[in-house]
């Protein structure tokens, strides 16, 4: 069943060879240093335009560094551009890109600091039918925790900056690495309130 799974993923484009190899959390623990300024030694990022790692699915993790690397090197038409992190990336090998996924996925989140809200609740769980936004608890799941073996990560206690950082940027288009533009194709009928009421609600999750 395992292998008819991950042959399902695979022809989907859900799986790279980064996130096929099997991640060692203490050669990734070897590894993070380089991370820590940005991300934290344990995952959980001190600066709030930064995502937290922690407890993220290493597959997931692991895919991003390979978008990061991929978008470094097809000049964005690919992948996932940002150029601080192309120069972090540039010399990770697959292996290592899946054992700092393994670190960070056996870290522990800390609690999240966003604000309860009616309105980003509503989106969350109910999306908006009329504007045809769907529900964000159908990908994330209700507690946030997201859905590894789909690819989708886990966004509870995220920073919240980064939360809206990301909505933003899949409005805009600038970030293209979701797959079957599921994303795109939910951020861009978002409004400014939109996004940032969904980011607060998605941040206090625990």
């Amino acid at each position: 069943m395992k292998k008819m799974i991950f042959s399902l993923l695979l022809g989907l484009g859900l799986v790279n060879s980064a996130l096929a190899l099997e991640g060692n959390a203490e050669a990734g623990k070897a590894k993070s240093a380089m991370c820590a300024a940005c991300h934290g030694a344990d995952g959980n990022s001190p600066v709030p335009i930064y995502p937290n790692l922690a407890g993220q699915s290493g597959a997931y993790i692991a895919k991003q560094l390979a978008d990061f690397k991929t978008g470094s090197a097809t000049g964005g038409k690919q992948g996932r551009n940002d150029p601080v992190m192309a120069g972090m990336v540039a010399a990770l090998s697959e292996q290592d890109m899946a054992d700092l996924g393994a670190f960070f996925a056996a870290q522990t989140p800390a609690p999240g600091k966003g604000a309860a809200n009616a309105a980003g609740k509503k989106l969350y769980f109910g999306g908006q039918a009329k504007r045809k936004i769907t529900a964000c608890v159908a990908c994330h799941g209700a507690d946030g925790k997201g859905m590894a073996s789909a690819g989708f990560p886990a966004v509870a206690g995220q920073n919240l900056d980064y939360l809206k950082a990301q909505l933003v940027k899949f409005r805009e288009g600038t970030r293209g690495n979701d797959n079957n533009s599921v994303m795109r194709n939910i951020a861009m009928r978002l409004s400014d309130d939109d996004i940032a009421a969904i980011s607060e609600h998605m941040a206090s999750l625990k």
